[in-house]
Parts: C-alpha cells; structure tokens; sequence
C-alpha cells in the first residue's frame, strides 16, 4: 500500500511576506482555523483553495504545495 501525503509551504512563505494566518484566511475567503489546520498538514485544501492561497502569496502553486510518497502501482 502506498502513502502519498501533501506537504506545504504556508507557513514559510506567509513570514517570508510577514503576513499572518488572518490576513491569508482573508485573502481566500476562509477561516483563520481553515489555515492553520492546512498549514499543519491536518487538512487538505480542495484544489481551488490551493489556487487561492498560491494566488495570495503570489507563487506558483507547485512553490506551496508539493507531493510526499509514492503513488500505487498499476
């Protein structure tokens, strides 16, 4: 059985551009909590949150969200 797990780089970039989780939340159209779960790798943004939050920090959106794992064989 293979895992593939979603890492980011919210947080990293938020500081880089010393922008809080509220400003970010708002910025999306989310809750503060929305980010912060994300950022912890508890949650996975649908792929249209993941364009927004990219869009925010103004990077590609492989530069926040990057794949960890194998995928299953066929």
């Amino acid at each position: 059985m293979s895992t593939v797990i979603l890492k980011n780089a919210i947080r990293r970039l938020r500081f880089e551009r010393s922008m809080t989780q509220e400003e970010l939340a708002l910025r999306t159209g989310v809750s503060r909590q929305t980010i912060m779960s994300i950022e912890r790798g508890r949650t996975n943004p649908s792929v249209l949150l993941a364009y927004k939050i990219a869009s925010a920090l103004t990077v590609p959106l492989t530069e926040v969200f990057s794949m960890e794992g194998k995928l299953a064989p066929v």
